[in-house]
């Protein structure tokens, strides 16, 4: 049977009893079923602003549009940000005609922050930090560097639902002031797709919920609580999208939190694993993690020299790597800032993701690693 890089597991009864639920209530869309969620994600986390979103790329583009309205930035403004990450991180940067300024990747492939302060300018304002693969890098150090210049901070955690450092989540460190989460379809925690978006500010929040639903103060789950007359009775303040999560998805996130700790724990048991099959192999570098057993290993990296021939190989044995990612730089869009960034243009040839999901076993780590380390030998 092949093995494909990414593969979520979904608890389907209890998904089903879920949905269930939402169809004979006759509420599918935003309501009990989001601020249920989000009530649970606060209290897993400790964040005190949760709001449940259709997918994390919006809810990137709400943390940008929201800072730069709220603090008085002006189009052209600089955000530093990570070459090595989906696109949506640094698309969210562009929507709102700020430029996107690329700082170098570390051994973690997280923002180097002695690159981040080299880049830091007149027109920054923020930093965008990619929690790559669930890592945590070195956050802490980016948080005292943006206290030092004034720059506010953007945690991209589309990898890390489940992330810890010395049992907090990094979310809710003091310096970060909004984190996004995913739960995109093959994440830790899967839905079809949505995402959440936490902000420490609760103004920023309440502005958050407002966009998310085409500007209007009141959502539909708001009024139906109303009594009397005037329920239906709202203002537009804003210029809004249709940006919130519905119940369905909320519904399957409430059904897959409870699992979320023990599927983490999995994963980095089959790290491991993989760490111990390579450890003697000198052309092989495992790309690490600081607090390895409280990271949630979204996916697994090594370094290789011959990155394409060992993916033909892999896939030669029926297992379908993937590569995440290519360098942003080498893109068209964001190639004004190519050759600025040296260790991520050597790694972005290099690196390529294992198969790392629930379904797989101790075997497949073995016989994935087996392929691996005998074509690295040759």
């Amino acid at each position: 049977m092949a093995i494909q890089v990414l593969k979520p597991k979904y608890r389907v009864e209890e998904c089903l009893e879920q949905i269930r639920e939402c169809l004979e209530k006759g509420w599918t869309g935003l309501g009990f079923k989001t601020v249920e969620f989000e009530k649970r994600w606060n209290e897993y986390t400790g964040h005190k602003n949760s709001h449940f979103l259709n997918s994390a790329t919006v809810g990137l583009h709400l943390a940008v549009e929201i800072l730069k309205k709220e603090n008085g930035w002006k189009e052209g403004d600089e955000i530093i940000t990570s070459p090595i990450t989906f696109v949506s991180t640094n698309h969210a940067i562009l929507y709102e005609r700020l430029v996107a300024r690329f700082a170098d990747v570390d051994e973690y492939l997280c923002l180097d922050p002695l690159d981040v302060e080299k880049k830091i300018n007149g027109r920054t304002k923020a930093v965008m930090f990619v929690g790559y693969g669930g890592r945590v890098g070195k956050l802490k150090e980016i948080i005292a560097i943006c206290k030092k210049n004034n720059l506010k901070l953007i945690l991209d955690a589309a990898h890390m639902a489940g992330t810890r450092v010395n049992g907090q989540f990094p979310g809710t460190f003091d310096g970060i002031d909004v984190a996004v989460y995913s739960y995109q379809a093959v994440k830790n925690l899967p839905t079809a797709d949505s995402g959440m978006i936490c902000f420490a500010n609760d103004k920023y929040d309440e502005i958050c919920r407002k966009l998310t639903w085409l500007g209007i103060n009141k959502d539909t789950y708001a009024r139906s609580e109303d009594k009397g007359t005037y329920k239906w009775k709202y203002d537009v303040e804003y210029l809004g999208y249709k940006d919130h999560g519905n119940s369905i998805m909320a519904g399957i996130a409430i059904a897959q939190l409870k699992y979320l700790d023990e599927d983490n724990e999995y994963r980095r048991m089959l790290v491991r694993y993989y760490d111990e099959l390579f450890q003697n192999n000198k052309n092989v570098h495992i790309i690490d993690a600081p607090f390895k057993d409280e990271c949630s290993y979204h996916i697994y990296e090594i370094e290789v020299n011959d990155r394409d021939g060992l993916m033909v190989a892999l896939n030669e044995a029926d297992i379908y790597p993937g590569v995440h990612y290519r360098d942003n730089t080498e893109y068209q869009l964001y190639s004004y800032d190519y050759g600025k960034c040296p260790n991520a243009h050597r790694i972005s040839k290099r690196i390529i993701t294992l198969p790392l999901h629930l379904e797989m076993t101790r075997d497949d780590v073995g016989y994935v690693a087996s392929v691996v380390n005998q074509f690295t030998s040759k």
